[in-house]
């Protein structure tokens, strides 16, 4: 699978480098109670939508951009959302996530999801419009595979515009980031 990431250059230096940093991020979806739209994956994610987005690497200069054309559908409380992903270089790779709606906690939607490239199972909630959810991303760099972790936030802003921050880091060291702008007709 072709990863939108060069990070070969990054890794040995990140490694050096995590006793460097400190902070960690307090704010959860339960900030965003009330907020409308409310987000709900199954109903957001159900039916053809578009993403565009760019990635940044660790300097904040943008290293890739990509399009993804990707189709959701969802039975009861599990989804399948596959999207195929065009890159800005030309070359193209696709990702299925299977997803399932867990039980709710309070005013929270809970929800996990698998990937063919995801370590283990991503877990994440929602309240009012945000959605946060944290996973490991099996990502090919080269003749390696490095385990990233992912922390993904996104914001309903409307019942078709959905933005997405995700930062990407390894050994507590942020190496990428990502925006993306999902669009749904």
């Amino acid at each position: 699978m072709h990863t939108p990431w060069n990070l070969s250059h990054l890794l040995p230096a990140a490694a050096l480098s995590a006793t460097l940093l400190t902070g960690c991020a307090n704010v959860t979806p339960a900030a965003y109670r009330g907020q409308q739209p409310e987000l709900a994956l199954e109903q957001y994610f159900n039916g053809p939508l578009t993403a565009d987005g760019i990635v940044f690497n660790r300097s904040g200069k943008v290293v890739k951009r990509f399009h993804v054309d990707m189709v959701g559908r969802w039975k009861g409380d599990d989804g399948t959302l596959t999207e195929h992903f065009t890159y800005s270089d030309g070359s193209k790779s696709e990702r299925v996530w299977h997803l399932r709606r867990l039980a709710d906690t309070g005013p929270a939607r809970n929800y996990e999801g698998r990937a063919g490239d995801v370590v283990g199972t991503a877990r994440g909630y929602a309240e009012g419009n945000a959605f946060h959810w944290n996973y490991t991303l099996a990502l090919p760099v080269g003749s390696r595979t490095y385990d990233m972790h992912m922390s993904d936030w996104m914001y309903l802003m409307n019942k078709h515009v959905l933005l997405n921050h995700t930062v990407m880091s390894k050994f507590g060291v942020r190496f990428a980031s990502l925006f993306i702008a999902f669009h749904k007709p």
